[in-house]
Parts: C-alpha cells; structure tokens; sequence
C-alpha cells in the first residue's frame, strides 16, 4: 500500500487528479498540501475518503517526518496574470517547492511533475514536439512561469541521469473545464465568467492567435495513464494535450452563442501572447496508444459553462434576461 502527496492538489488539476487517485486501491493514504494561493478549498470539500487529509502550508515550508512512494508537484499558479503579478513567489513554488519535495520521496519512490506547454515559449515550430528547445524570453514578463517550469524540468532530469529518480514530467496544453476559478484569468473561465454576469468578452489582440484547447477530464486522463498506468520506456517530458487547434476569438464567439450573445470587446495583446500553441503528440500516442482527447472543445466548453452557471448560482432565467436585454439596447 501506497503513500502519497499531491502539492497543489486544491487546484484545478490537482483536485481532479486527487479524485483519480483515490480510485485506486493501493493507496492507504493521500496528502493534499496547498497554501490556497490560487486553490480553493471547495475543490477538495467533496471528498470523504478517510484516506484523505489537507494541509494549508507552502510547499516550501512544509514538514513531515513522511516519506511518500509518490509525490505529484503541481505547487504553481497557471494564469499568467497570477503569476506576473508574484514572479519570485512562482519561481519559489515550482523550483524550490521541487526541492522540498524531493526530500519527502521514499527511495525508489516516483516523482511526477506537472510542466507546461508554456516552455515551448512563442513557438516558431508547429506542432511542437518535446525535443523543440523552444522559444522562450528568460527577461519577459512571463519568464518566472515559463523559465522556473524549465529550469525544474532540468533538476529532475539531472537527478534521473544522476541519481536514477523515477521521474515522470507532463507538459499539459491549455486545460480548461470545471473548477476554475471565475478570477482565473485564463481565456474560457474568462469568458464564461464575464458572459454569464453580463459582461462583454474581453478578447485580447485580433484573437487569432490559436490555441489546443483540451477538457480538464480528457487531461487528467492522460495524467493518469503516463503517472501511473501504463509501463513504459519512454523517459522525456510528455506533452498532453488536443491536438486540435481553434482561435480564441473562435471560442469567445461560441461562448458568446450559448450565453444569449454576449458582445465581444477587443483589448491590446498582452506582452509576449503565444501566437498558437499545438501538440505534437506522437510521444503520447507511443506511451498511451489508447487514449485521446475524446471531448470536443464545443462540449466541453458547454460543461465548462454550466458549471460556471451553477458556481455562481446563475439561473438559466437569468443568462437568457441578460441576452434580452442586450437585444432591446441592440435595437435602439
């Protein structure tokens, strides 16, 4: 039987990869450790396995006498506005939380570590396979994320060559889907939040920059399957990932239909935007032939919203007034 630690795992992957985790057998226990930075305790208040407990720390700091067979460290905001706004609390999370981690790990143990797309930079590849060395400006604004994410890759890559780590590292494509935070600042919960309160969406740019939008349960599966699942060979960094590529402005239309047609607003890009962003996913085919981002954007994005609709106790009334009073201020 099995001990083990999700850092990070009140967030919105974290918590979805705590509820596959405690479907399995072999685990005795699970610890959740997460200072609620960008988690949210309602994202773990569903579960009531005894197997389960919560500790608010930052991984940083965090202190056990533990050792744990498995150890997931997603200890780091995702959101560019999160994490532009603390660089040195993210760098902090991801670099040194991977440190205090390590020290947890039982000898033999595995340690799974949740990357990003993001350390392909604004790509110049398309697809991007994992061997694309990227294109990344370690002195942007969004270098704390993007540059810290790598630089933890490097450290356990080097302690896999070193030392033997049992290492397994994601590198997930723009998730989405329930549980995230309306404030999240990411381009669905953003849409789906401003349209349901009656806002405008806010597309940054001309929004044709591109995206591989993938749903949190098709993530998570893939997760899954490479983390613990599926015995494999392959000792790189893994993307995961919809393969399929739509624009923002795309999405933004498609939740501006379903929502009784919120107006679009265009703002400035942000500095260092992405241009696209698509996996090349032949690794993940070799690793996990079975699996594939079986839920559409236009799906998922529905469920996206509904949830949205609930967590924010927006009736369906209410969503079609808004749209009825966008029509009456459309006919003046």
């Amino acid at each position: 039987m099995k001990k083990v630690l999700v850092a990070g795992g009140a967030g919105f992957l974290g918590s979805h990869l705590c509820d596959r985790l405690l479907n399995r057998a072999d685990i005795e226990k699970l610890v959740v450790v997460d200072n609620l930075w960008t988690g949210r305790e309602e994202n773990v208040a569903h579960i009531r396995d005894p197997r389960f407990s919560f500790v608010r720390s930052d991984i940083e700091e965090f202190r056990t006498s533990d050792k744990y067979d498995e150890v997931y460290h997603l200890a780091s905001p995702a959101s560019p506005p999160w994490y532009m706004r603390e660089p040195k609390r993210t760098i902090s999370a991801n670099l040194i939380g991977a440190f205090r981690l390590l020290d947890v790990l039982k000898k033999g143990g595995r340690f799974c570590f949740t990357s990003s797309s993001e350390v392909y930079g604004d790509p110049l590849v398309s697809p991007q396979p994992e061997s694309y060395k990227g294109q990344v400006d370690c002195t942007g604004p969004r270098a704390s994320y993007d540059e810290s994410k790598r630089c933890t890759e490097s450290l356990l890559f080097e302690m896999q060559r070193t030392q033997g780590l049992d290492v397994k590292i994601v590198r997930p494509f723009n998730v989405y889907g329930p549980r995230t935070r309306p404030d999240d600042g990411r381009a669905v919960s953003n849409f789906a939040a401003q349209a349901l309160t009656g806002r405008p969406i806010t597309v940054f740019g001309d929004g044709l920059q591109s995206r591989s939008w993938g749903y949190v349960d098709d993530i998570i599966d893939g997760f899954a399957r490479f983390f613990w699942m599926n015995e494999t060979d392959y000792r790189g960094p893994l993307n995961v990932g919809n393969d399929r590529e739509i624009s923002v402005l795309e999405v933004a239309q498609y939740v501006s239909r379903l929502a009784g047609g919120a107006p679009i607003v265009f703002e400035p890009s942000p500095p260092h935007d992405p241009t696209n962003r698509r996996p090349d996913l032949t690794n993940a085919n070799y690793v996990m032939p079975e699996w594939s981002c079986a839920i559409s954007y236009e799906e998922g994005v529905a469920k996206t919203l509904e949830w949205f609709r609930e967590e924010m106790n927006i009736t369906t009334a209410q969503v079609d007034q808004a749209g009825s009073r966008r029509l009456g201020k459309a006919g003046r």
